[in-house]
């Protein structure tokens, strides 16, 4: 069994005394150092961005604030010892199409990287005691759009299709489709409404488009209603052993390339000499220098306050000011005996590694009003179910389970509802009570251990983690493309020379893809003169 958390095979501070650089010089955390490039926290896509850059022959040297790497991209044992949770990320779907995977540009998959195929790829279950299970087969999965619409499974046959040849002409930079263009403008509600006539799909559609964490409601969400059809090409690959398989294969190709990861050592302030960014400092007031450039993943509303507000300019901060969190989430976490198992309405049962709950597809519009309001609404409501010891066994012991349960919750409930370290027992609790309409045989003696993460306990635990927002901010119009994190600063580079940002604030934004990181990555390789290219080519 691969406990991931518990293999240590990073240097921690007090360790640190007889860590090298990639230039061979012993690094100790008492006084100060220097790299080419320091990199500021260790999520994937930093992550990703320091191995191009050690891999290019460039003295590197990660900080992590956190005992272990990873960020949201990170496993060990949330409940019990012996159960390999996730703590955030599982599905790494999106990071199939980087050429860091694709391609294996990193070697991550000759380093200990495996990805696994659940299927069924998606299930879901309908009050009325019908159900809709998504299998890798697509004749199959059309069988079951057809059990409520045969119109619906041509659709979604023919939706198959168009995703691939939309895909294919934005691979050949040919993405002027006005069908496309009109689709992603739209709010997934309406997109669904328009495109299925039965509930039972809609809702599917639905529950599958929320695990953006996006309102299904607003406008510029469209493209979210397709994401079930991009599950059904491509599935929903997990990491043999955890999500934080991917971040341990990144720290095994830096240390190999030569690079420095030192863990328990959070950043607390850029250092900048003749308005350049020259290294950090951390919090025991350790001194790295960086002779090319510093790389940050901390969130962009803290890292602004790591030096003086005349550096970024007036503008860019007004505009930070405006920078929107996502609707908060939770993330329930339990080491069970069993794993969730589902009635079917012909008789039988199905375990899948992955299922949503939607009753019906209006419920979405309500999550907007719900976060803004405050308020704690758990009837009928959204629910993502992640049990990757049904796909993966060696997450657990022989015959148990790991599962987790995400939903939509306010980050800060209304007056008089009491605080989340008030509350955080009595809605476990309602989500599990809710769980059961659904999988009568999950009962609580099932459950050997559980935790319970409120939007702020996710933040408590990792501050990238911005207002509970587990892809650090709203992914809207305002938000997204060149307008993210800032309108003008969207090339990974900062106002303050040197500094370069990475991670779920830069675009594509966030969730596993590995994009913010290859991206930067090709950014600062580019302003010291190589090619990301050539360093693909020649290692």
């Amino acid at each position: 069994m691969t406990t991931v958390s518990r293999r240590v095979f990073l240097k921690s501070a007090a360790a640190a005394a007889v860590a090298t650089n990639a230039a061979g010089q012993t690094v100790s955390p008492a006084g100060d150092q220097t790299f080419d490039y320091v990199i500021a926290g260790a999520g994937h896509n930093s992550l990703i961005t320091a191995a191009y850059l050690a891999k290019a022959g460039f003295g590197v040297l990660v900080l992590e604030g956190r005992p272990t790497i990873g960020g949201g991209c990170k496993s060990g044992s949330v409940c019990l010892p012996g159960f390999t949770d996730d703590w955030c990320s599982s599905v790494h779907g999106l990071l199939m199409s980087n050429p860091v995977i694709r391609d294996n540009e990193l070697g991550l998959l000759d380093n200990g990287l495996e990805y696994l195929q659940p299927d069924p790829v998606m299930h879901i279950p309908f009050p009325d005691g019908t159900s809709l299970t998504m299998w890798r087969d697509p004749e199959r999965t059309y069988q079951e759009y057809a059990k409520f619409s045969k119109r619906d499974a041509d659709t979604f046959m023919k939706l198959i299709d168009e995703l691939k040849a939309y895909r294919r002409s934005r691979a050949a930079g040919n993405a002027d489709s006005s069908l496309w263009k009109r689709r992603e403008a739209m709010s997934a509600y309406d997109v669904v409404k328009a495109s299925f006539e039965d509930d039972h799909v809609r809702s599917f559609h639905l529950a599958v488009a929320r695990f953006t964490s996006e309102p299904g409601g607003d406008p510029y969400t469209g493209r979210t209603a397709y994401t079930a059809i991009a599950h059904q090409i491509g599935g929903r690959p997990i990491p043999k052993g955890g999500s934080g398989m991917l971040t341990t294969a990144l720290g095994r190709v830096i240390e190999k390339a030569g690079g420095v990861i030192l863990t328990g050592m959070p950043v607390r302030e850029l250092l900048v000499e003749s308005g350049r960014c020259k290294g950090v400092v951390c919090m025991d007031g350790s001194r790295f220098a960086a002779r090319r450039g510093v790389v940050s993943t901390i969130h962009v509303k803290q890292l602004v306050d790591m030096a003086p507000s005349e550096l970024w300019g007036d503008e860019f901060l007004q505009n930070l000011e405006l920078f929107q969190p996502e609707e908060g989430l939770f993330a329930f976490h339990m080491a069970t005996s069993a794993p969730v198992e589902y009635p079917l309405a012909g008789g039988g049962s199905i375990v899948p590694s992955e299922s949503t709950i939607l009753p019906y597809p209006e419920r979405v519009l309500r999550s907007s009003f719900d976060d803004a309001s405050g308020t704690v609404n758990l009837e009928d409501m959204w629910l993502q179910i992640v049990a990757p010891s049904v796909t993966d066994p060696t997450r657990a012991p022989a015959g148990f389970h790991t599962i987790k349960l995400i939903g939509n919750v306010p980050y800060q409930p209304s007056a008089g509802s009491g605080s989340w370290d008030e509350m955080r027992d009595q809605v476990a609790d309602g989500v599990i009570t809710y769980l059961q309409r659904y999988a009568p045989t999950f009962t609580r003696d099932k459950i050997l251990a559980q935790v319970f993460m409120s939007p702020i306990d996710l933040e408590r635990m990792n501050p990238a983690f911005w207002r509970g927002s587990i892809h650090a901010g709203e992914y809207g119009p305002s938000q997204m493309g060149d307008m993210r994190p800032v309108p003008g600063w969207a090339n990974y580079r900062m106002p303050i020379a040197g500094l370069y940002q990475t991670g779920a604030c830069t675009q594509p934004g966030g969730s596993i893809t590995g994009w913010p990181g290859r991206n930067a990555a090709e950014v600062v390789l580019a302003d010291a003169g190589v090619q990301l290219r050539d360093v693909v080519a020649r290692t």
